[in-house]
């Protein structure tokens, strides 16, 4: 009846236009050759009378010319021929929907035809300014972004694009999430668009889904450009949540012509009302091979969930090899758990596991043991989810006994009970980012335990375990049960909020003697973060960078960047050039000199917390 409908209007437009041709013809003669002579006055005669004049038949009507348009032109004018013509991006004119095609169009496809949709689905009143995007300002957390709408759009650029994303350090990760949610004007040369899509991108590729939608709500649906189209598609299918990108869709439906944004338009439309018809649709995707296969069925059981189809669409892992996070977002969306060998192939995957609400408990906790260390989940959610693992009956096996053993670390009355229900949580962990996971879960039952001579062998762990959430008041309790020289001790000389006195040389030769780390990379990490943070004077730190070839005095594009956004005071900046230089996967990619040149740059804006933690950081880790 729909479609009947529509073939009845479209049918009723063109008639009516061709009637509003035939009464106004144009004429082709160029201007002045169709004016009419002028005709001479007539002179005035006698009145005949009525009686002697003889009729006169009637004058047949001259008939109308139809004057037909020349070749390349519209033969009439009419919303739908006007819609239908107009030229394409080559300049080229369109031609005319035929009846079947008219016969397949949604209500929607009927309105782009016609020009009638909307740029905005909201009156100016309404609409939100470009200025100032993001989710927090200064007073809410975020950083000082002052100084961004004067920086260098080109800089600002490269920093955000060439960033892949995974950083060794957690709280490089938390620092440079933070600067990416700050709510922030554009830079000089860069479009709010520009500059938003390539922060939500980032975030994207940082694992950090949630807070790059949530930044994407900021705007209004109007406002997006193709590039951040496609940005804000992959940021909705990373959260399974394919239905958020439709109100975009609803004002940039034509801004694009890819498989995924078709697919996307399609689910869009199962949800309005028009089921039978995207599935159809998606069906012929299917046959043409627009996309692989699995997507399509698993578009079209999410596209079956919103309308009243009973069409069973069956889902077969077997000949799947890959699992990229549009694929794996449409699987969590429907409730599907794919193959363990397909989530573990992909390390980008955790994160989106860790957080997704759909996804089961236990997935959850396998992925938070690396979300964890990313800097993702907080020791505060990492507690939550094991509280969940521990409250919920069905969960058995290893994940009841790690939540049970949680819970001892947290009620058991005896310390030393404590400490190893903690241990216990630590041992068994196969890779370096699970071991600095576990140690974020302990942060806080870590911080509740009192602090003990007996305890001396596990401080250094304990230690780090509570810095990995920011409890530096916590560990500094335990000053006076490490020795000087140990990495309990290299923890606290970094991590301290404020020192009085310089690290004494001897202290650090003692590090540096019992180092058994790769390459003395522990060593070369705390030389590194006890110059940034101004603890070792100029001197001693060359000496050491001499002896030990760090490289300290050297420097680097980057380097001279950083330093120059540091000596402007420019905190937003800095953060983004620090995430920049600390981007990799593990701690032996990253080096002494630019771990020295971020921690002084973060000092110098103001950064101090920031700064102690990532050195400290860097030493626990390395």
């Amino acid at each position: 009846m729909r479609a009947s409908l529509l073939v009845a209007g479209a049918a009723l437009a063109l008639t009516s236009a061709l009637a509003l041709a035939q009464g106004a013809p144009e004429s082709l003669l160029p201007p002045g050759f169709n004016e009419p002579a002028a005709a001479p006055s007539p002179s005035p005669s006698p009145r005949a009378s009525s009686s002697s004049a003889p009729s006169r038949p009637p004058t047949p009507a001259t008939a109308t010319p139809v004057i037909q348009a020349l070749p390349g032109e519209p033969s009439f004018s009419s919303p739908l021929a006007s819609a239908a013509n107009e030229p394409d991006q080559e300049g080229k004119l369109k031609r005319l929907p035929s009846l079947d095609e008219l016969a397949h169009m949604t209500p929607e496809d009927f309105q782009e035809l016609l020009g009638l949709k909307p740029d905005f689905d909201m009156p100016a009143g309404a609409r939100r300014a470009m200025s100032q995007v993001g989710l927090i300002d200064a007073q809410e957390g975020g950083l000082d972004g002052s100084a961004m709408a004067g920086q260098n759009g080109r800089l600002i650029r490269l920093a955000l694009a060439a960033n892949r994303g995974p950083l060794v350090s957690r709280w490089g990760h938390i620092l440079l999430r933070r600067a990416l949610a700050t709510r922030l004007d554009a830079p000089r040369g860069m479009t709010p668009q520009d500059f938003l899509a390539l922060r939500v991108a980032l975030l994207l590729r940082m694992g950090e889904p949630e807070a790059a939608r949530a930044i994407l709500q900021d705007i209004d649906a109007g406002n997006y450009t193709p590039d951040l189209d496609g940005v804000a598609l992959d940021t909705y299918a990373a959260n399974g949540d394919f239905t958020g990108i439709c109100p975009a869709l609803a004002t940039q439906g034509v801004a694009r012509d890819d498989p995924q944004w078709n697919v996307a338009r399609q689910i869009c439309s199962a949800f309005k009302g028009n089921g039978a018809a995207a599935i159809s649709q998606l069906d012929r995707y299917r046959y043409r091979g627009t996309m692989p296969r699995i997507d399509l069925l698993l578009a079209q059981k999410y596209a079956g969930a919103a309308g009243k189809s009973r069409r069973a669409v069956t889902i077969e892992w077997d000949d799947v090899d890959d699992m990229p996070a549009w694929r794996y977002g449409l699987a969590n969306a429907v409730g599907l758990n794919p193959p363990d060998r397909l989530i573990e192939a992909n390390p980008q995957l955790a994160p989106l596991t860790a957080t997704a609400p759909m996804v089961g408990l236990t997935r959850r906790a396998a992925a938070a043991d690396r979300a964890a260390a990313l800097g993702v989940l907080s020791s505060a959610a990492m507690v939550d989810l094991y509280g969940q693992l521990f409250a919920e009956p069905d969960v058995t096996g290893e994940w009841s006994d790690r939540a049970e053993k949680l819970r001892d670390a947290y009620v058991l009355e005896d310390p030393a009970g404590r400490l190893s229900a903690i241990r216990s949580l630590w041992d068994g962990v196969k890779t370096a980012p699970q071991d600095y996971s576990r140690k974020v879960l302990t942060a806080y039952a870590a911080a509740r335990l009192p602090v003990s001579e007996n305890m001396a062998d596990s401080a250094a762990p304990l230690i780090a375990s509570m810095l990995s959430a920011g409890l530096d008041a916590n560990a500094m309790r335990w000053a006076n049960v490490v020795n000087a020289g140990s990495q309990g001790w290299a923890l606290l000389v970094l991590a301290a909020p404020s020192r009085s006195s310089e690290v004494s040389n001897s202290d650090i030769d003692t590090f540096v003697d019992g180092d058994t780390s790769e390459d003395q990379r522990k060593s070369a990490f705390l030389v590194a973060g006890l110059a940034g943070l101004g603890r070792i004077d100029t001197g001693t730190a060359g000496s050491y960078s001499a002896n030990m070839k760090l490289g300290l005095g050297s420097s680097t594009r980057f380097t001279q960047v950083i330093d120059g956004a540091a000596r402007n005071r420019d905190v937003t900046t800095v953060a983004i050039l620090a995430g920049l230089g600390m981007q990799g996967t593990q701690w032996s990619q990253m080096s002494p000199r630019y771990l020295y040149h971020i921690v002084s740059a973060l000092r110098a804006v103001g950064l101090d917390a920031e700064a102690r933690m990532i050195a400290a950081e860097a030493v626990a880790r390395a």
